[in-house]
């Protein structure tokens, strides 16, 4: 804040408490005028002071007390600074008349006039604080040469530069201070500010919290609630109630953990139709009996334990594969050496079979930990879609033999064009197809595959891998994609996940649609070619 502000540009709280400075201001304004009408009025008046001049005396008492009640009737209206100039030039003008009128009371109509100037000085700016004392000033040295020139003085010279003296250092002194007031009063209200942003702030952070927050009393009574806590406890939650009526397993819960400080780590489930959360508890301060209530989504938190997990995986695979691989690999050559010998019995080929199977089957998981780990950048490229599943078709009829098995490829008249990494889709493609020749088939009878290609109802590329099979319960679809979930006691649980990793990687969606009339189709939708611009 700067000397010259003015009060009319300050912020809005300090504005109440000058206008509430200029209310006193102009109140005392309204005594002093009645005191000089009673001075001038009162049927003892003559016991103050005989008037030189009655009827300028009764004038300027009678035009003081209207000017005086007009301006407290005005002082809730319109700007302070200027109310506050015109009601001290009429402070000092009164003075200068009432001393020269009645000049028996002069020296306490100046000395009623040093409040005026220090109240005038605490609402301005220094310099209009030492104007309106030099004003008071030269209108007593006036007003003294007046009355000299008039008739003969009634009081010594020297009384004028003392009050001169006394203005100036009044008014010096409570402009000084109006400006360090209203300096604290701004910087107050700054931090005040502040501190009701932060608390909105926190407020709003806890309120759009996933983590649900209860406060609850000594009572056991639900103090405050956020949206997420309200969610989780559904039609409970709401209004303030007791913990027990509310949710009665969080409450024997929270009892436990009162009686032995400890959290159990088990999910609890609130409500029948709503998630298990994971409860917290800690409490408000450290004698305090209020306790805060934290209900973690326990699906979440497997989530992040599932990111961590694969986190860690991701980081330590990359330093064991080469441990693994080598000599994973000289075992595997060294059975198909074995395999061509003829010194072999028949019945050992078995294990020998058996011996190889399984080390494709730790190579495969290798490979699946690896692309984990690897999180290759994709490269899309433009690819003819149907051209692809045609390639890809005999591409893996000459690598893996499917005896009687089928796979085909379904492609429309009109070319299908997408935007994809092509190894990267053969990859997931590949995944698949391998799914679906080992699940995808009725009980011995052999496996009938399609890749079809197509265009959505949008014109969004589509592949389609479908299977003739007994299809995918409801409540195995749900996590089919979630990580390490099979059903196999051969399988990882990484394939579809790393699949769908990739797919996203390349701005693509995959997911597994329901058939209606049996089977199952794993869905891959493409973006266009005109869809991504950037890699």
């Amino acid at each position: 804040m700067t000397a010259d502000r003015t009060p009319d540009a300050t912020p809005s709280a300090l504005q109440a408490a000058m206008r509430r400075e200029l209310h006193f201001f102009a109140l005392y304004r309204v005594f002093e005028a009645a005191l000089l009408c009673l001075a001038v009025f009162s049927p003892v008046a003559g016991l103050f002071a005989e008037p030189r001049h009655p009827q300028l005396a009764m004038a300027v008492a009678s035009g003081y007390l209207l000017l005086a009640c007009g301006l407290f009737v005005l002082r809730r209206h319109g700007a302070i600074a200027p109310q506050v100039a015109a009601g001290v030039a009429i402070d000092i003008a009164v003075t200068a008349l009432a001393m020269h009128a009645l000049p028996g009371l002069a020296s306490g109509i100046a000395m009623m006039l040093l409040f005026n100037i220090g109240a005038a000085a605490l609402l301005l700016p220094l310099r209009g604080g030492l104007t309106a004392a030099g004003l008071a000033g030269l209108a007593l040295a006036l007003e003294f040469v007046w009355s000299a020139l008039v008739d003969t003085p009634q009081r010594p010279a020297a009384e004028v530069p003392m009050f001169v003296a006394s203005y100036l250092a009044i008014a010096t002194l409570t402009s000084l201070l109006g400006r360090q007031l209203r300096a604290s009063q701004a910087l107050a209200e700054q931090r005040g500010s502040q501190v009701a942003n932060l608390a909105e702030i926190n407020e709003l952070i806890i309120r759009r919290m996933r983590t649900g927050v209860l406060l609850v009393d000594g009572e056991g009574e639900i103090r405050l609630a956020n949206e997420a806590a309200m969610l989780q406890l559904g039609d409970a939650g709401e209004g303030r109630r007791l913990l027990a009526t509310a949710a009665p397993a969080l409450e024997a819960r929270l009892r436990r953990w009162l009686r032995d400080g400890q959290n159990e780590a088990t999910p609890l489930r609130l409500m029948p139709d709503l998630p298990e959360v994971l409860p917290r508890f800690t409490r408000l301060l450290a004698e305090s009996d209020q306790v805060l209530v934290f209900l973690d989504d326990a699906e979440l938190a497997s989530r992040r334990a599932e990111t961590l997990t694969l986190a860690t995986l991701g980081r330590f695979s990359a330093s064991l594969a080469h441990e693994i691989r080598n000599p994973l690999a000289a075992i595997s050559y060294a059975t198909q050496l074995l395999e061509e010998s003829r010194e072999i019995p028949e019945a050992d080929r078995r294990l020998l079979e058996i011996i190889y199977q399984q080390t494709r089957r730790m190579n495969g998981i290798i490979e699946n930990v690896l692309s984990l780990a690897r999180r290759e950048r994709a490269q899309p490229e433009p690819v003819e879609l149907g051209e692809f599943a045609r390639q890809f078709v005999d591409d893996y009829r000459q690598s893996h033999p499917l005896e009687d098995d089928r796979l085909e490829a379904r492609l429309p008249p009109q070319p299908v064009h997408c935007l994809v990494d092509r190894r990267q889709l053969q990859q997931v493609v590949t995944v698949l197809i391998h799914n679906a020749l080992i699940y995808g088939r009725m009980p011995n009878q052999p496996a009938h595959v399609v890749l079809h290609v197509h265009r959505d109802d949008r014109g969004h590329p589509i592949l389609d891998v479908l299977d003739h099979g007994p299809g995918i319960p409801e409540g195995i679809a749900s996590q089919l994609f979630r990580p390490f979930f099979t059903t196999s006691a051969h399988g990882t649980g990484l394939g579809l996940y790393i699949a769908r990793e990739i797919c996203t990687a390349n701005q693509a969606d995959l997911r597994h649609v329901p058939l209606p009339g049996g089977g199952a189709c794993f869905r891959i939708r493409l973006a266009g070619v005109r869809a991504i611009t950037t890699a």
